[in-house]
């Protein structure tokens, strides 16, 4: 997959296809409009182009936007390529950007990729002050030559997919319905980090990872995950909380690995959040604790699955 920054197709080609949208998480939504352009592409002999922005809109419109995003620019590319994407164009979202017509954005975008034909979401908006609809859309397609296909919505328990409704699922605590809106489950990537060191010393060593402060950070709780090292996916338990236990300040994402007993200290893993086992609690003492965490453990050992 080619991945364009800022840049525009040189070459001469009014056989491609584009898929329009901020695409924040890829979801089952998205993913719609991801296959359409490329049947639509493959059918047409053209090329498949995912245009959107590097960086969000509404963090940059509003600097103080406590938003967090589903997903990082890398993940981004790792799954549209994945999907068989042949160009990735990333735009910065910046002032110029923000400010432009909605007429002139479609003409630009056009021009830039020599667009054969556009696929849009049902609720699709764009330009200046989001001004720019499917309407303005169907009027513009004579005008500029291309053909236009809006998707219909994709539904999951009566109500629309959404990045928002999946950001507040995570929120929640409540990883299984994310999974199934993503079509995948919900994941944080980072570096293992040193933390306290307590659970190696009552027989639960855990990765302490490194959190990444722009991503949306699922409820505080116990979480059955699978945590992919070097391409090897095992089985764990991941704690998102304070450790009220031992009187823990900082929030911590803490995943104890099953059978594993290696030193990845500086490393870069995965975790993917498959569903919430339990709450964070207090308990009175480290007896308790491992007591606990034994249970959580015989809950991975026999009812864990992996992806």
């Amino acid at each position: 997959m080619l991945v364009l920054e800022d840049a525009i197709l040189k070459k001469e080609n009014r056989k491609n296809f584009v898929a329009l949208g901020s695409f924040d998480g890829l979801h089952e939504g998205h993913l719609s409009l991801i296959r359409k352009i490329k049947q639509l592409a493959e059918e047409g002999e053209g090329q498949s182009i995912v245009y959107t922005f590097k960086n969000h809109p509404r963090k940059f419109i509003n600097t103080n936007s406590t938003l967090n995003l589903l997903m990082t620019n890398e993940e981004k590319i790792s799954i549209l390529e994945k999907e068989g994407i042949d160009i990735l164009a990333f735009k910065k979202f910046d002032k110029e950007t923000m400010k432009m017509s909605p007429e002139d954005f479609i003409k630009n975008m056009c021009e830039s990729f020599n667009i054969k034909g556009i696929v849009v979401g049902f609720n699709f908006k764009f330009g200046y002050k989001n001004a720019g609809d499917i309407k303005l859309l169907n009027e513009l397609k004579s005008k500029y030559h291309f053909d236009l296909y809006v998707m219909e919505p994709c539904i999951y328990n009566d109500s629309v997919v959404s990045s928002t409704r999946i950001r507040e699922a995570i929120i929640d605590g409540n990883m299984e319905e994310a999974f199934n809106m993503l079509a995948r489950p919900y994941s944080l990537e980072g570096k293992v980090i040193h933390g306290k060191k307590l659970g190696r010393t009552i027989g639960f060593p855990t990765a302490n990872l490194e959190i990444d402060k722009s991503k949306c950070i699922p409820a505080k709780g116990v979480y059955y995950t699978n945590v992919s090292i070097k391409g090897k996916i095992f089985k764990g338990i991941t704690s998102v909380g304070h450790n009220p236990t031992v009187n823990g300040k900082e929030l911590t994402i803490e995943t104890y690995i099953l059978d594993f007993n290696e030193d990845i200290y500086g490393q870069n893993i995965t975790l993917y959040f498959i569903n919430k086992i339990r709450e964070e609690i207090k308990f009175n003492g480290l007896e308790e604790l491992v007591n606990q965490l034994n249970v959580d453990k015989s809950y991975a050992e026999k009812n864990g699955i992996i992806i």
